[in-house]
């Protein structure tokens, strides 16, 4: 939920700062908010309501001196105010005000006391703490401007042009003027060297489906992203069952080209499995590059991977969106902490296979969250993504990299997953789904996408252009026509060298062909997985 954007030593008129936090409008189209300190420092605020509806507005004021602004989810909230925070009092509902009160009571002390989703400021006279979730769910950049004052985003788009220098802002850190940044995210399983741990299903199953329940806190109707691969499935199905004697429906989406897509296929087996009020999206290869300028704006990179799964998700959350739909669930980071790429089947060795898993997890923010937070947001929707739960990570990522590599089952990947799912008493998804194998979402909505994107992309770039790449772009010189294609309009939106830098390419290892889609490994087998490797 939400876009914030706060200025720390600098004085700046209302109409400036509300036109710079208006370019983020699409974060929060409820209501605005914004708050300019005693100090002369600035807190504003675009809000997507989705927990406390009438009181939530921000920025809100601590019980003293304190303001704070947040964008995310604190899903113990409620737990905090209960305990930790019994004894003071609250002028709101919702769960983003937790977070002053702990600055007030803790000092600097308290971020990893929140189990949830946050980019967030708090102000206090001269004083200031700003922090980013552990694996950087939701967005949040920083800067300085000419004069020195400090610019926080959740956009880039919000300070780009007004910062001389400009990055993202580290996940799993906190800064403050005394300490500078500090990470107080250092869970044990950084190190690839802890994980020790037998894989036990039961736990495995336990862990995702306490992380799916906390993410249906909402006050709005709430959604699934169904692409019909494991992930989504997976989470859906534990969605369906903790919901179904709510009395509320759950709403299933799915995109592709066509009914055939092999996404789609899949999905509506799951949602006809599960039960849920289904709708399919349809989008044109001509609708898609049509919107590539517009898209690339609002996803704030170049990387060809986010590129192409962007544009289907950008175009399914519209759909959702519209629907008055607020919040969907997510199935983003799975493959990260389970290996589950393909290219994780030509691992070298245990140890590789579990370095790997960490790299890719620890650099979600660039990659999978990125794409998931602002292809939605574009549209004022939330995505939640389980997979990313803290408790969840640290019990997957913990489990010997042995039990989790495909070559241990014949190449299933992420076969411990899909068997602590596999319980034929009640079974959580058809077989056919809970075995399929691995397509990624660019891929699945269509094998189409991918090929007509490339051939449309490259027809628009010379030669010549791609051999002088590196004298335009000698940061990240792209290496393809498609990938210089979405460079130049990357440019001409954000022509800052601070921005460029801020754009980590998605490149897999251990394979020949280095192309980013799926079908680029030699082990990929379409349409999907065959029935015999169903149950190794």
């Amino acid at each position: 939920m939400c876009g914030i954007l706060a200025v720390i030593g600098k004085e700046l008129d209302q109409a400036k700062i509300s036109g710079l936090s208006k370019r983020m409008s699409h974060r929060g189209p409820d209501e605005s908010g914004l708050k300019i300190t005693d100090k002369g420092y600035v807190l504003a605020h675009e809000r997507l309501s989705i927990v406390d509806l009438t009181t939530g507005i921000q920025p809100i004021q601590g019980t003293r001196s304190a303001w704070m602004v947040h964008n995310g989810e604190i899903y113990n909230h409620m737990a905090l105010r209960n305990n930790e925070l019994k004894d003071h009092t609250f002028r709101t509902t919702g769960d983003s005000e937790v977070i002053v009160h702990l600055y007030e009571k803790y000092g600097y002390d308290f971020v990893d006391m929140l189990d949830g989703v946050f980019s967030f400021v708090v102000i206090d006279g001269d004083d200031f703490i700003v922090a980013r979730d552990p694996i950087g769910v939701k967005p949040l950049y920083y800067g300085t401007d000419e004069t020195g004052a400090i610019w926080f985003a959740s956009e880039m788009k919000a300070l780009a042009d007004h910062c001389v220098e400009f990055s993202a802002f580290p996940p799993g850190h906190y800064y403050t003027p005394e300490t500078g940044f500090v990470r107080y995210y250092k869970p044990d399983w950084f190190e690839a060297d802890k994980a020790v741990e037998p894989a036990d299903l039961a736990k495995l199953r336990q862990a995702l489906i306490d992380a799916t329940e906390k993410r249906l806190m909402a006050d709005v109707p709430l959604g699934v992203l169904l692409s019909g691969g494991l992930d989504s499935s997976l989470t859906s199905s534990i969605a369906a069952r903790l919901m179904e004697d709510s009395g509320q429906k759950l709403h299933s989406f799915s995109i592709g080209l066509d009914p055939d897509a092999p996404d789609l296929k899949a999905a509506r087996k799951v949602a006809d499995f599960l039960g849920t009020e289904h709708t399919d999206v349809f989008f044109t290869v001509e609708e898609g590059i049509e919107i590539l300028e517009k898209l690339v704006w609002h996803l704030e990179t170049y990387d060809v991977t986010s590129i192409r799964a962007s544009t289907p998700m950008y175009f399914l959350s519209k759909v959702i969106a519209e629907k008055g739909i607020k919040v969907v669930l997510s199935g983003e980071g799975s493959d990260e902490i389970f290996g589950g790429y393909l290219y994780f089947k030509n691992a070298p060795s245990a140890p590789e296979f579990q370095a790997e898993t960490i790299r890719r997890v620890q650099r979600l923010s660039t990659a999978d969250c990125l794409r998931a937070d602002k292809s939605t947001m574009a549209h004022g929707l939330e995505a939640r993504v389980p997979f990313l739960d803290k408790q969840f990570l640290k019990t997957a990522m913990e489990i010997v990299p042995e039990e989790k590599m495909p070559v241990t089952y014949d190449g299933v990947e992420k076969y411990i997953l899909r068997k602590a799912f596999d319980t034929p008493e009640r079974p959580f998804l058809p077989d056919e789904v809970l075995w399929r194998q691995k397509e990624q979402f660019s891929d699945g909505v269509g094998y189409n996408w991918i090929d007509q994107l490339i051939e449309y992309a490259s027809a628009r770039v010379s030669d010549e252009e791609l051999a002088s790449a590196a004298e335009k772009f000698p940061i990240n010189t792209p290496s393809t026509k498609e990938a210089y294609f979405y460079r130049e309009i990357f440019h001409k939106h954000f022509p800052q060298e601070s921005a460029a830098k801020t754009v980590k390419k998605w490149i897999p290892k251990w394979q020949k062909d280095l192309d980013p889609s799926g079908r680029a490994n030699e082990t990929h087998v379409a349409p999907g997985m065959k029935k015999e490797l169903a149950k190794v």
